[in-house]
């Protein structure tokens, strides 16, 4: 029989499949990519995208480290369980408090971020009292515990509270990809780090889709406020067909491959890596969210160079991750991707047309990538089959 430590932790006949809980909680994330999408459009100024920024990369560091929760400790463990709940009520309090976090609901939203990651530790360190694998929860215990200081710090002071919030964030993104190295206790050795590539790829799909679904939602929303004449409507289609090609940029090939890569991989590179460039890809599906409301609420508006950015920036962004995913997977640039950023950041300086036209060459240039990436795959197959 197995004793109460080991009872906690995935066996290796666990199920990789998401489980229902881990889903649940990706529906808290809902609320956040679009109290996001909110807080960019009311301030659409350098500034403003970097509070977004600021705010995006808080919320995300819940969803990644609880996705590495829910891969080392096992799903139908009741402790697991609860804290699977507690880090979606957490991530919810947080989507809550976006849009005045840097205002009158800081604490709120530094009090639920630090909440989640300490009753965490804390559980799962006195849960595995006597197992190897309590060292592990120890150090990432005592990283958490350190940068709560200046997240809670941050929340009861306004004026310091971007400042010490970007120093909490540091300290919380550095703590994993060196193995949170911790006085008299040293570093996570790298299998205590080891990640379950099938169940970490489909997590990941997982939250693309539920992003793609917030950028899906604010079309159909954003064209339901409209008069549904021609020009709204076929703003609308291009964001529709932004989405999808973004989808199948996504999946293909280097997302169908990530989850071989990661389990063969060092998991403090690949692993953590893939965290971070996947917070670039969520982050242009928040922007191009934006820029679809105001290309579907303002199709033939000329001039709005503000406007002209924000809808170029959103797949751009996109595109940087993506081009980064790859060259961490494979080790090697994807040079239709490059070029493809290249021409929406030429654009991004000459375009002044309206904003349909600039959504429209967005959508093109997507679209080119896709269908390149696509004769490309076809091309290595036949070779692969000749």
């Amino acid at each position: 029989m197995a004793s109460r430590p080991e009872r906690l932790l995935r066996g290796n006949d666990s199920p990789l499949s998401a489980s229902f809980l881990e889903l649940f909680f990706d529906l808290a994330f809902v609320l956040a990519l679009s109290q996001l999408a909110a807080h960019l459009l009311h301030d659409l100024t350098l500034p403003g995208a970097l509070r977004t920024a600021l705010l995006l990369a808080g919320v995300w560091w819940i969803w990644v480290t609880t996705t590495w929760f829910a891969d080392w400790y096992d799903p139908e463990s009741p402790a697991v369980r609860w804290l699977l709940v507690g880090s979606a009520l957490g991530s919810l309090l947080a989507g809550v408090a976006i849009p005045q976090a840097l205002d009158g609901r800081g604490l709120l939203f530094a009090g639920a971020y630090v909440s989640v990651h300490v009753a965490r530790g804390v559980v799962t360190a006195v849960s595995l009292r006597g197992h190897p694998r309590q060292s592990r929860a120890l150090r990432i215990l005592c990283w958490f515990s350190v940068s709560a200081v200046p997240w809670l710090a941050g929340g009861f002071l306004p004026e310091w509270r971007v400042p010490l919030w970007l120093l909490a964030l540091a300290i919380d993104f550095t703590g994993p990809r060196l193995g949170w190295p911790t006085p008299l206790m040293g570093r996570t050795g790298r299998q205590e780090l080891h990640l379950a590539g099938e169940h970490f790829a489909e997590r990941y799909q997982q939250i693309m889709i539920i992003a793609l679904g917030e950028l899906v939602l604010v079309a159909g929303l954003s064209y339901a406020d409209t008069r549904l004449d021609l020009s709204q409507t076929v703003a609308f289609l291009l964001v529709f067909a932004t989405a999808i090609l973004i989808g199948l940029l996504y999946v293909t090939p280097a997302g169908q491959r990530l989850g071989p890569a990661i389990e063969h991989a060092d998991p403090a590179r690949l692993g953590v890596i893939t965290g971070y460039l996947h917070l670039v890809m969520i982050a242009g599906l928040v922007v191009t969210a934006v820029g679809a409301e105001l290309s579907i609420a303002h199709p033939m508006r000329t001039g709005d160079t503000t406007a002209v950015l924000v809808i170029l920036s959103g797949p751009m962004l996109f595109l940087v991750g993506r081009i980064l995913f790859s060259a961490a997977i494979h080790r090697r640039l994807s040079w239709p991707r490059v070029a493809a950023l290249l021409v929406l950041a030429a654009s991004a300086a000459v375009l002044r047309l309206p904003l349909l036209a600039v959504s429209a060459v967005a959508t093109g240039v997507v679209l080119v990538v896709v269908v390149l990436d696509h004769a490309g795959i076809r091309s290595y197959r036949h070779q692969a089959g000749a």
